[in-house]
């Protein structure tokens, strides 16, 4: 569903890679992790595949398409949650995801359908006539989520996605992800929430630096160990238990 092959997003001829030859494979099915440190290169690589940054090389397939040559067919079927949701404050609620469902064509039935499913699962549905201004930003994160789901995206593009979230509203996101999934979507989200990557994800990948450490399943890239103890082996070169011999 999304192939990142090859990826590098320079800056000036010779300048700074934020990401350096990123190649991951995000099948149908699977919800794919993508770890790292702030400043790792998750956000710029996740802009890419939204077709909301150029990249220097490489190409992005998304359902064998090219974000760059066919970035609209490939914004049709997918849809994308950003770290930080600058929704239109002016608007309400309601207007905002009839906004959404007109830019994706969806029906109006299906729209009240999905609406009032979503948000009442967000528990938002109290919130959805007043100004997205007035929302705090779990609050906007709940309305870009309910609006995410609401064409039936094949592909599903979320950076930090829990970030501001309640336990509930979360635990109610990790459920929707897998039962999308579950149904044939693909998930590729960034999140510094170790545990919920562990119990959540299909498979992962960890970057440092902008160059990949680690991918695959996830039993694999553990081993025997937990995913924070591979996480910080990997990207911080420490070896838990070490902190206590010093």
């Amino acid at each position: 569903m999304l192939r990142i092959n090859h990826y590098t997003k320079q800056y000036g001829k010779e300048g700074y890679k934020a990401v350096d030859d990123l190649t991951l494979h995000i099948k149908p099915g699977e919800v794919y992790g993508f770890l790292g440190h702030n400043g790792a290169g998750k956000t710029t690589t996740i802009k890419a595949c939204c077709g909301i940054l150029d990249f220097t090389e490489g190409e992005i397939l998304i359902n064998g398409m090219s974000i760059k040559e066919k970035p609209l067919e490939c914004k049709k079927i997918m849809a994308y949650i950003p770290d930080n949701p600058d929704l239109y404050e002016f608007l309400s609620g309601i207007q905002y995801l009839n906004f959404v469902g007109d830019i994706y064509g969806v029906p109006v039935e299906q729209r009240q359908k999905r609406i009032a499913e979503l948000s009442d699962a967000m528990e938002i549905t109290p919130a959805l006539g007043n100004k997205v201004g007035s929302y705090s930003h779990g609050m906007k994160q709940k309305l870009a989520i309910v609006g995410a789901f609401m064409h039936d995206p094949k592909l599903l593009i979320m950076d930090e996605p829990f970030v501001g979230l309640d336990p509930k509203a979360a635990y109610v996101l990790k459920g929707l992800m897998r039962k999308f999934c579950d149904n044939g979507g693909a998930i590729f989200f960034s999140t510094h929430v170790l545990e919920v990557a562990e119990k959540l994800c299909d498979k992962i990948a960890i970057i440092r630096g902008g160059k990949l450490l680690a991918s695959g399943d996830i039993e694999t890239v553990r081993g025997n160990e937990s995913l924070e103890e591979v996480f910080l082996e990997l990207v911080d070169n420490i070896k838990v238990g070490d902190e206590d011999d010093a």
